[in-house]
């Protein structure tokens, strides 16, 4: 029973310290960009070009489009950047 608390006590500064270096989404962002739809125009958070996935919207003509449709366009412009 000791044995398995000291190794928690050992391991524990382990997963810290590799936890402390994954970097969040804010460390990754890009300056927000806009992109110009047929609906109007959205502003976009690019991340890294490696996180397309990550991009989203966050301004739109609400009245005009909906969430996933204007974030679906902010991830074709981070492909787009992507492929470029």
């Amino acid at each position: 029973m000791k044995t398995s608390f000291i190794r928690c006590i050992l391991v524990l500064p382990v997963v810290a310290s590799l936890a402390a270096c994954i970097p969040s989404p804010k460390d990754l962002e890009t300056e927000p960009v806009k992109v110009q739809t047929p609906k109007g125009e959205v502003t976009c958070q690019l991340y890294r070009q490696n996180r397309v996935v990550w991009d989203r919207a966050i301004d739109f003509p609400a009245t005009k489009m909906s969430v996933p449709e204007a974030d679906n366009y902010c991830r074709q412009e981070g492909q787009r950047r992507l492929n470029q």
